[in-house]
């Protein structure tokens, strides 16, 4: 499977795993951090939905790939705020890697097309 299939793959399961811990988070954080968080895995999806399409793929990519940068973040302060379990937040975390490296080949690929 190309990289452009497989990170669509990625990102969308990833979306099901996410969402439901989102749901879990206490009301004064589920509608801060919990749809910040969501708005912007989402936001990711769209990128690469739209990367998947787009001549301009690459500028659309190094976009999402930031966003993938922000989402660490937020991810990693919830752990810290405790919103999140250790385990969740390695799956979580493993997930968001795996969606990154992704990323960097489907970039790497297009770079190295003349």
């Amino acid at each position: 499977m190309a990289p452009s299939e497989t990170i669509l793959t990625l990102t969308y399961d990833f979306l099901l795993y996410l969402i439901p811990q989102l749901s879990k988070y206490p009301r004064d954080q589920k509608f801060v951090l919990g749809d910040r968080i969501e708005t912007l895995a989402l936001d990711i999806l769209d990128d690469l939905i739209m990367a998947y399409y787009s001549r301009e793929k690459l500028k659309t990519l190094e976009k999402a790939n930031l966003k993938l940068e922000r989402l660490r973040f937020l991810i990693r302060l919830s752990h810290d705020l405790k919103l999140l379990s250790n385990q969740k937040y390695g799956v979580i975390s493993q997930k968001i890697n795996e969606i990154g490296g992704t990323v960097g080949n489907w970039m790497k690929s297009i770079k190295s097309k003349p």
